[in-house]
């Protein structure tokens, strides 16, 4: 008996010094997968928390926890609105990550945890947005009464507006003629666009060609490509997604995209050291960090840093009235444009209306003749899904729009976890559809379109 104790005593003391051996390496050395996570956690619940309103613990739950890794189930956050802080860990405790509420800026991941860095990469701008406006939209928010009785009950249907949908709207012939709301969102909630935010970006780099500061030929367009093939890299190779640089846009793992949104500080570090894996024009890869890599272009090409930092509002959200518009920064100061736009379903759907006008708005060309026809012209190498201006000819799961029953001239602004804005030039059409719905529940927007046009069709 009292060797069975003594092997038991063995076992237990063995099992502590393990627990904690285990504990002092999570708290000193964490995996990245773990950083990444606290990372994700700390930098959505920021952005929802001090942009949106809402809840931390409802962030926490509905936006990280719900739909993602069960892994995501053990963070705990904790939110500093005095200082703008939000820190998040894996069991209160491991591999910390941290954001910070920038104001103008949003909110930035903060990796390195270094607030005081982040803090300095941006100027310090209050975040302003206006009351509701009077006017009819998109001059103002106000929406008329919409005429055509039988959009509502395609909104309402659950099936074809999707699992956890959060905004829905319909602009018809350049006025908004229907919209719905999920629960405890409305036309006033900022909605993170996800993906979609690189076709905004494009916008911005065509902002800046129409200033005669870039063309879609320039090369050599960074010192760090001198001297090797990367120099040979275009504008227009990055615009359509074809720069051959090599990247890993997995979200299953610890990735190049990972790694970049939530382990780095500076987001061009690795798109820009990243090395030529195929000539370049040759083969489509998709890549978050081809759309930072404009980013920096575009903000360069300006010249001037402050000048840099006012110009999405200044040249783009200003004159298109999409006042609740918020391009973040990272911590070293480069617009996110491959990931972190938030804006009301009103403004995206102002975008969407800026892209069937061609890049004119109240009479003024604000993108250069034939830019918006770029966003619509298929690359070779992506098999017709991808364009030449970070927008997709491919809906939500990868059909055509024709295959998909949609008119040919149909292309799309896709985002992660089910954002879209559907854009249908022959039809008039414009369709945002917002919402926390991963690709694995199979949900495809283009159904809901597909009825829309077939209801605004018939007499």
């Amino acid at each position: 008996m009292r060797v069975v104790l003594r092997i038991l005593k063995a076992l237990l003391a063995l099992v502590v010094i393990v627990v904690i051996g285990g504990a002092i390496w999570l708290y000193v050395r964490p995996p990245e997968l773990l950083r990444v996570g606290d990372g994700y956690a700390a930098k959505i619940v920021c952005s929802n928390v001090f942009m949106a309103g809402r809840d931390p613990d409802a962030v926490l739950y509905e936006d990280v926890q719900a739909p993602g890794n069960p892994l995501l189930r053990l963070v705990r956050v904790s939110v500093n609105r005095e200082e703008g802080k939000v820190s998040a860990r894996i069991l209160g405790l491991f591999a910390p990550g941290h954001a910070l509420y920038r104001g103008a800026f949003g909110c930035t991941s903060v990796p390195d945890g270094d607030y005081q860095a982040a803090a300095n990469a941006a100027p310090e701008e209050d975040l302003a947005v206006p009351p509701p406006s009077e006017e009819l939209w998109p001059e103002g928010d106000r929406v008329a009464a919409s005429n055509n009785p039988k959009l509502a009950p395609l909104l309402a249907d659950a099936a074809l507006a999707g699992p956890a949908m959060r905004a829905i709207v319909v602009v018809h012939n350049g006025k908004i003629v229907a919209e719905r709301y999920g629960d405890g969102f409305d036309a006033r909630t900022p909605l993170l666009g996800w993906s979609m935010t690189k076709t905004v970006n494009a916008a911005l780099v065509g902002r800046v060609m129409l200033a005669g500061k870039l063309n879609f030929d320039d090369a050599h367009l960074f010192d760090a490509w001198r001297g090797d093939g990367r120099s040979a890299i275009t504008l227009a190779d990055l615009l359509g997604m074809e720069s051959g640089l090599a990247f890993n846009e997995d979200y299953g793992a610890v990735a190049d995209v990972t790694r970049m949104l939530y382990l780095d500080p500076d987001m061009v570090t690795l798109p820009v050291n990243a090395p030529l894996v195929d000539k370049p024009g040759q083969k489509f890869r998709y890549s978050s960090g081809t759309a930072v890599l404009l980013s920096r272009i575009w903000m360069d090409r300006l010249g001037d840093p402050q000048r840099a930092f006012d110009y999405p509002r200044e040249a783009l959200f200003g004159p298109l009235g999409m006042q609740s518009a918020v391009l973040e920064v990272d911590a070293r100061g480069t617009f996110a444009g491959s990931s972190y736009l938030y804006a009301t379903a009103h403004d995206w759907a102002r975008f969407g209306q800026f892209l069937i006008q061609d890049g004119v708005w109240n009479g003024q060309r604000m993108l250069p003749e034939g830019f918006v026809a770029t966003m619509r012209t298929p690359t070779q190498s992506s098999g017709g899904k991808y364009t030449q201006g970070q927008a997709w000819l491919a809906a939500p799961g990868g059909d055509l729009s024709a295959a998909a029953g949609l008119p040919a001239d149909t292309f799309w602004l896709e985002g992660h976890d089910g954002q879209s804005v559907a854009i249908v030039p022959s039809a008039g059409l414009i369709v945002v559809r917002m919402g926390l719905t991963p690709s694995r529940l199979g949900y495809k927007p283009q159904m809901l379109v597909k009825q829309i046009v077939g209801a605004l069709s018939s007499p």
